[in-house]
């Protein structure tokens, strides 16, 4: 199995915009293909697909998942930005960090509903006709409606907060992890355990570590459906079928009197 390959032309591959996403930014796109590239010249896989949503518990949605020779499970994450990198390369210390700060953001929230409270009755007492214009009122408001934001941001970051990279359950579906990335972007240092890294070339940057996945007739074909049904929806919106939330509309472009 080859696990570290050299393209000998610089990179540009031209792959088009056919299965390209709205919401993605032409590096991510180009990465994309990079990575199919290396997959299948390298690495040997014939069974390739985009955005795949595994199944199973912790299934989420990998940039790509590939099974090469001897039914090797291959997943790659492309990073076209600094940012996006670090998104995913939090640790269980990072979020229960995180965790720690709930309890002081709600003792500061129940503080300032009683001064909300407090500042609602003073203001009613005192000026009961256009008690909303007291300013005492109006700054315990806007602490209250400050601390609600922090609240609902808070818990927009918990339930978003992403350890990708860490997830013993994430690394435990393949036998090889690596992360796409253009040159430079992240440092050979910097890459998580248990992941390789891939530039634009593409080159292998930082080998990945094979690992001991316990895979069985059940899980590869999770994987190989899982990759099906990803291209399938590929195809589909490439010929411009669109999906809504009542289903699929196909294009009509045939002749009406064919």
């Amino acid at each position: 199995m080859v696990e570290v390959g050299r393209r000998k032309q610089e990179p540009g591959i031209d792959a088009g915009q056919v299965f390209k996403r709205g919401n993605e930014s032409k590096l991510t796109y180009s990465l994309k293909w990079a990575a199919w590239e290396w997959l299948y010249t390298f690495a040997g896989c014939r069974s390739i697909g985009f955005e795949v949503k595994l199944e199973g518990p912790g299934g989420r949605i990998v940039d790509l998942a590939a099974v090469g020779p001897a039914n090797t499970i291959y997943i790659v994450e492309v990073k076209a930005s600094r940012a996006d990198f670090a998104r995913d390369n939090h640790t269980c210390g990072d979020l229960e960090a995180l965790k720690e700060l709930n309890e002081p953001l709600l003792r500061r929230g129940r503080l300032a509903r009683r001064t909300l409270t407090q500042a609602t009755r003073y203001a009613q007492e005192a000026r009961s006709n256009d008690w909303e214009e007291e300013p005492s009122y109006q700054l315990a408001l806007a602490d209250y409606q400050r601390l609600r934001k922090e609240e609902r941001t808070y818990r927009d970051r918990v339930s978003t907060f992403s350890m990708k990279f860490h997830d013993p359950r994430f690394l435990a579906i393949a036998d090889y992890h690596y992360i796409m990335a253009p040159r430079k972007l992240v440092p050979s240092k910097q890459v998580p355990p248990q992941w390789g890294l891939l530039n634009e070339i593409p080159d292998v940057v930082v080998p990945a570590p094979m690992k001991e996945v316990r895979k069985n007739s059940g899980i590869l074909s999770n994987i190989l459906r899982s990759i099906s049904r990803s291209n399938s929806t590929s195809m589909m919106r490439a010929q411009g079928v669109l999906f809504t939330e009542d289903g699929a509309v196909f294009p009509r472009d045939l002749d009406e009197d064919f």
